[in-house]
């Protein structure tokens, strides 16, 4: 394969190709315009000449974007916004109601951007300085509506919430019958990139409907579904059981567009008669108990967003936090009713730093209240007793349950094993001069008790006496 030089190549520069009429006679280059007065004669640069900005009219967005983050600056209802004051429709409403300055001058309208050089006054007052990004669990009850007000007057998600959560906004929405997991934010860049369908987060939820379906009619939704017009994406169904009239499935989809699990349902005859989203991207809703909150660590979530997802809601996880949670107060524990003493060795436990006087202030208590102690217990010692004592009097001995069954009467000694037993009394046989005495009686009662025991180990061998015939 040959390459072609630069200087073989056709074109407008020096070769060939070049143009060699007059300079005054010469085709202006393609995409350049020059009037008659401008034209000069003699030599001139040759080539493309790029087209530079226009300098008359205001910048375009996409120019201003390009010439640097530090002078592009945000809206200021979305810099209120971010700042906890309000929400975008609000601060816009505050512009127009004249509360808002600009660098000492009061703004008429909210398309005005600012930078973190402006000087931003509302009610008179700075601006404050914006929250870390942060990010809770709530588990949503039944009969709430996800609004901040409700025109009708029902009561709504923001009613139930702790005091001491700052100013959040909802990630997506759930119906007023539906409950289970629902995420709340401070940061509205967030709540928006987490809603986008773009950003492909399942959602999963646990589903009650009444009718009849099978798993093939439901494998069907895989592949989207279009109903009214409007087209749903792919959803994953599947059944669970059935229970009397009615079906338990689990159903997963990335879009959540509104009511689109009740109206996909709808569409296989199913009547939806309780939702429950259990999971929204990697966030699960788990054990948590129904109308509490429960925050994110602010290592976990940004590992769950990753640096893509970030930088596109433009999150910060480097801001202070403002808004604490008010700290529960501690349970005392059963020894602490006994003078305390044990709820104050708990607390001197605890890991803090002290001072060199902290520490013998600290040293100097405990001291004293040892001798006190001691001292008690000395005066309790010397002095009159007020009472009897609970184990006083003289030690009884524990008797079991059981002996009362088996000691009927008073209990036998047993006998020594070096005590000489007793022997038995004499036998008489009768035989033919009458009625003698056993001289065998020995050798008989050895030999019956031989009998009562058994036969040896080793096999049962000749009795006494050799074989009878």
């Amino acid at each position: 394969m040959t390459t072609r030089k630069s200087s073989e190549r056709s074109g407008r520069g020096n070769g060939p190709g070049r143009d060699k009429r007059a300079p005054g006679k010469r085709r202006p280059a393609s995409g350049a315009a020059y009037k008659a007065d401008d034209r000069k004669s003699g030599p001139r640069k040759t080539g493309f000449k790029k087209p530079g900005p226009k300098t008359s009219g205001p910048k375009p967005a996409a120019v201003r974007a390009q010439e640097g983050t530090d002078d592009r600056g945000e809206r200021i209802a979305k810099v209120m916004a971010r700042a906890g004051l309000c929400s975008r429709r609000e601060a816009e409403t505050w512009i127009e109601n004249g509360r808002v300055q600009l660098n000492g001058q009061l703004l008429t309208t909210p398309a005005v951007t600012v930078t973190a050089e402006d000087k931003v006054l509302v009610d008179g007052e700075p601006l404050p300085m914006r929250e870390r990004t942060r990010l809770w669990l709530y588990h949503k009850p039944r009969g709430l509506v996800t609004t901040n007000k409700d025109p009708e007057g029902r009561p709504t998600v923001f009613d139930r919430l702790p005091d001491d959560l700052p100013r959040v906004l909802t990630v997506g929405r759930l119906d007023i019958n539906t409950e289970g997991l629902l995420l709340l934010t401070n940061d509205g860049g967030l709540a928006r990139v987490l809603e986008l369908p773009a950003t492909g987060w399942l959602r999963r939820y646990r589903v009650r409907a009444f009718g009849k379906v099978t798993q093939a009619d439901l494998d069907g939704l895989k592949d989207g579904v279009a109903i009214d017009g409007v087209l749903y994406g792919a959803i994953e169904a599947t059944l669970d059981k059935e229970q009397g009239d009615n079906v338990w499935m689990t159903v997963g989809l990335r879009e959540g567009k509104n009511r689109e699990v009740k109206r996909v349902l709808e569409h296989l005859g199913l009547a939806v008669n309780r939702l429950i989203r259990l999971s929204y991207g990697p966030f699960q809703l788990m054990d948590l108990p129904e109308n509490d909150v429960r925050e994110i660590r602010g290592r976990v979530l940004r590992d769950q967003l990753g640096e893509t997802l970030a930088e596109e809601a433009g999150a910060d996880f480097d801001a202070p936090i403002f808004h604490t949670p008010k700290q529960e107060p501690e349970k005392k524990s059963g020894g602490a009713k006994r003078g305390g003493r044990t709820g104050e060795r708990r607390e001197g436990t605890q890991g803090k730093w002290l001072t060199a006087r902290e520490g013998q202030s600290e040293t100097d208590r405990r001291k004293a209240a040892k001798a006190e102690r001691s001292e008690r217990k000395q005066d309790r010692s010397k002095g009159p007793s007020q009472g009897p004592r609970k184990n006083s009097g003289p030690r009884q001995e524990k008797v079991s349950p059981r002996s009362r069954f088996r000691m009927t009467s008073e209990p036998r000694p047993r006998k020594d094993f070096g005590e000489e037993q007793r022997t038995p009394p004499p036998r008489r046989i009768w035989s033919e001069d009458g009625l003698v005495d056993d001289k065998q009686q020995e050798t008989r009662t050895g030999r019956d008790k031989r009998d009562r025991n058994g036969p040896p180990k080793g096999g049962r061998g000749p009795r006494d006496g050799g074989d009878r015939s």
